[in-house]
């Protein structure tokens, strides 16, 4: 397990995070992707942390609250020390019927931060998150909650997740006018099936030094490897993307992947006595090769999911079959991006030719 910084913080966190979606019982919005109770969910834990991942990733809606419950009794029973483990949660969806159960206004945010602390079980988070965009709130209101909550020190660090460039260009220039704490993570969906966030986010958190955690990196189980060509998309048995078919996979794309990561799953299994990789293990470490990515966050339901996942750390892709992939799944060139790069490149081989003749 390797470490990498947290964007431009000094924060240390594993490669892999430990997502804690399918932690909690609760039959609720997403009682299709969990389902593991207080015994399951320590499991996880400990398997997490005795492969060396340092990170887990819970939200209070995940299962009602349930999953913050036994992230907190996980760290408990397995008597894992505060300072060896970073808590991140996220606040934002409804967590009750009121006017004022969601979003992140400043009532809402100073309720929740608390309500997330006594489940956890612990005085303070790592990492606290606005979990979407709040159209109705000003984001200087939602700013000045979150520094006073870091001020508070009942969180280390502010993230958001699922922001558009543009927000979080706007939320970094509020930070810094006003000196307030400045979101060190965004956490958003990307994955080799899925690379929309490289039009205008990724650019931007490398621009601006904003760490990225990466949600749901087999896009929803489609790039586990048990989907082929002529199915739709969907498990027809067993799966999350039997009950809960998201997010959103193009699939003649999605398809040439599967295909091209199973190949090289294959030719590593023919090479070795010890058997082959799989195609999530592909998938996965496609992320792991990717600069502007700080942690991937892998959810499980089972054992044998988790370590499959893991395993990925250890896959070494080559400059030929990283650039294979990256063909198959490139983006289809939109406006402004090819003026932006037609005018740069313009200048910017007059430049070098410039300094060559000197």
């Amino acid at each position: 397990m390797r470490y990498n910084l947290l964007g431009n913080t000094g924060l240390a966190v594993s490669e892999l995070c430990l997502g804690a979606m399918t932690f909690g019982t609760d039959p609720g919005r997403f009682g299709p992707i969990a389902g593991l109770d207080q015994a399951a969910s320590t499991a996880m834990v400990k398997q997490a942390f005795d492969a060396g991942i340092n990170f887990i990733d819970t939200a209070n809606v995940y299962t009602t609250g349930q999953s913050e419950t036994f992230v907190g009794g996980a760290l408990k029973d397995l008597g894992i020390a505060r300072s060896d483990v970073v808590v991140a949660t996220k606040a934002m969806g409804a967590m009750g019927k009121g006017a004022n159960d969601a979003g992140v206004s400043r009532y809402h945010l100073m309720h929740q931060i608390d309500a997330s602390l006594k489940r956890l079980g612990t005085d303070h988070v790592d990492l606290y998150q606005i979990h979407g965009w709040d159209p109705t709130t000003p984001m200087e209101e939602a700013l000045r909650a979150l520094d006073d909550i870091v001020r508070s020190g009942r969180a280390r660090y502010v993230g958001v997740s699922n922001w558009a460039a543009w927000q979080v260009m706007k939320a970094l220039g509020i930070s810094e006018r006003l000196g307030l704490s400045r979101f060190a993570s965004l956490q958003a969906y990307y994955t080799v099936a899925g690379r929309d966030l490289e039009r205008e986010i990724v650019p931007m958190l490398l621009s601006e030094g904003v760490g990225l955690m990466v949600w749901s990196p087999l896009a929803g189980g489609f790039l586990s490897g048990k989907y082929a060509r002529g199915d739709d998309g969907r498990s027809e048995g067993e799966g999350r993307r039997a009950a809960f078919d998201f997010p959103p996979v193009e699939l003649d794309r999605g398809y040439d992947l599967i295909e091209a990561m199973k190949r090289i799953a294959d030719a590593r299994g023919a090479k070795n006595a010890q058997g082959g990789v799989t195609v999530a293990q592909i998938a996965l470490a496609w992320l792991l090769y990717q600069p502007v990515v700080s942690t991937v966050i892998v959810g499980a339901r089972r054992a044998d999911q988790l370590a499959d996942n893991l395993k990925a750390c250890e896959v070494e892709l080559s400059a030929a079959e990283l650039a294979e992939l990256d063909g198959l799944s490139a983006l289809p060139r939109e406006y402004p991006g090819w003026m932006l790069g037609f005018q740069s490149g313009y200048r910017s081989g007059l430049i070098s030719e410039r300094r060559t003749a000197k």
